[in-house]
């Protein structure tokens, strides 16, 4: 048995076409096999076959066709067809949930789906609306919305239409390493290992993932052998644990980053200048140093460390003074603002550096705090006036953040495009809409990684979002436990190589 302590408020669903938070990621990457997917023991080799054991890419670069493996089975003992493949994913994008937008953005949509996703004997071939480069399609496959669900078992829980939503919110139709045993939200996630997982049978034969709040509370249970794993410790535990007898601790870059967003439809704050201020009302090196030292690196770009195009480039600090002078140039005084923020240590740390440095620029916030999930619900909503909270790539491609942070194409209410943070923030991108789409399809690598520099410089002085920090996890454990991988940069934790 492995017992995994962190924080898991933010899950909502378990459908892996609407689950679209940290640990439902974590969850869904175990229970969920897709056409291809990372070996967590080799993640520089990139993506490779999973329920695809073949595919060929035709001429002119719009279809991709996929040979499905045989043998392969879901854990209710259903064979994996060519048929569930065409399902799952013509599924995720009739249901449109938030995460939709990484399988739509290939310009599949309702009415022409059951053309765009077609199977056909053991194969099953989408049809793009470009020839994107194969590599950018095949990424984001490996995100949570690519979980290839069982539709036998899905379709006999349909209620109203509804393609087994409901019931895929707390139940799961999956074939890969773990099934599900019981999820008691903000509580805890218990999983069974598959003894016929096609990569053999995991050696943890359960995995209970904790759900503790507190980085003390984590680093308690850990030092008392309560539990095997503690993935949110802060510095000072970090330091105590590594003084036990016993404990490790593993770093690994994550993709994740902290950032604020500073909603556009507020008059004050979709002034140019104010924006501008907001990037110098932020302590990135004296928090780096401090209460996230080691924990976090300075990022002020919304590529992570290690993906192509990223950028090194930081050019903002903490003054004080320049920032007045830009509220003063945009006539701005008194201001008041709400600040959501989730119950996190860290994060709320983040939020009273930031209400301190404000309150010298003459800026009151105020500090909304809640779950992960309500938050996230308001955000979403474009009801707050700042967000203050962090983002995980979806796949290992520079799209995965460029198409949300930098792309909006429809800024209207009604599009209600909630996986985009740009729609979410109210923000009419302008020019950087069409220069993250011509990117994308860029197949020139050197000239692609250009084209996100590019964009990226004119982000960071344009846009009203202030990247602060990009995540290093740093999961302390039990010696005896070997091969847990967080994901790196890349994608969710995986269990089936764990063992102790």
């Amino acid at each position: 048995m492995l017992v995994v302590a962190m924080r898991i408020d933010d899950m909502i669903t378990l459908d892996p076409a609407e689950s679209f938070e940290f640990a439902g990621g974590d969850v869904s990457r175990n229970i969920y096999m897709k056409l291809v997917n990372f070996d967590p023991l080799d993640l520089d080799a990139g993506f490779k076959p999973e329920i695809a054991e073949s595919w060929t890419i035709s001429e002119d670069g719009t279809q991709i066709t996929f040979t499905i493996a045989e043998g392969l089975k879901f854990h209710s003992g259903n064979p994996i067809t060519a048929e569930d493949v065409e399902f799952s994913l013509q599924r995720a994008v009739l249901l449109n949930k938030t995460p939709s937008f990484i399988l739509t953005q290939f310009g599949f949509n309702a009415d022409n789906v059951a053309e765009t996703i077609k199977a056909d004997g053991n194969t099953v071939t989408i049809t793009t609306d470009k020839p994107y480069a194969a590599s950018f399609v095949l990424n984001c496959l490996t995100a949570t919305i690519g979980g290839i669900v069982d539709k036998q078992l899905v379709m006999a829980n349909e209620v109203d239409g509804d393609m087994g939503n409901e019931w895929l919110k707390t139940n799961t139709a999956g074939s890969g390493a773990y099934s599900l045993a019981s999820w008691k939200p903000s509580d805890s996630v218990t999983l069974t290992a598959n003894a016929d997982y096609y990569r053999g049978a995991p050696a943890m034969k359960r995995v209970i993932i904790k759900h503790v709040q507190e980085s003390a509370s984590q680093r308690l249970q850990l030092e008392k052998g309560d539990i095997d794993v503690a993935r949110n410790l802060n510095p000072e535990d970090v330091a105590g644990v590594l003084k036990a007898d016993g404990v490790k601790v593993v770093d690994e870059l994550k993709g994740r980053l902290m950032y604020l967003s500073l909603n556009q439809s507020h008059p004050a704050l979709s002034k140019p200048e104010v924006r501008q201020a907001f990037k110098y009302l932020i302590d990135y090196e004296g928090m780096t140093n401090s209460f996230l030292k080691g924990q976090y690196t300075v990022q002020q770009n919304f590529l992570p460390q290690t993906y192509l195009g990223a950028s090194s480039e930081n050019p903002f600090s903490l003054d004080i003074e320049k920032a007045k002078a830009l509220l003063a140039e945009a006539g701005v005084d008194g201001l008041e603002l709400t600040v959501g923020v989730r119950e996190a240590q860290e994060r709320l740390e983040i939020a009273q550096s930031f209400q301190n440095n404000a309150a010298e620029a003459g800026i009151k916030l105020n500090l909304t705090v809640g779950t992960g999930k309500q938050i996230l619900g308001q955000y979403r909503a474009r009801e707050l006036d700042i967000y203050l909270g962090a983002w995980g790539p979806d796949y290992p491609d520079p799209h995965t953040n460029a198409g949300t942070f930098a792309f909006n194409p429809d800024n209207s209410l009604e599009a209600k495009a909630t996986g985009l943070l740009a729609w979410r923030n109210a923000w009419d991108t302008g020019g950087l809409t069409s220069k993250t789409a011509s990117a994308v399809i860029e197949n020139d690598t050197e000239k692609r990684a250009a084209l996100y520099d590019d964009i990226q410089a004119e982000f960071r002085e344009t846009s009203p979002f202030v990247i602060m920090a990009q995540q290093i996890e740093q999961n302390a454990m039990q010696d005896d436990v070997t091969n847990f991988s967080g994901g790196q940069a890349i994608t969710s934790a995986s269990y089936w190589q764990v063992t102790k």
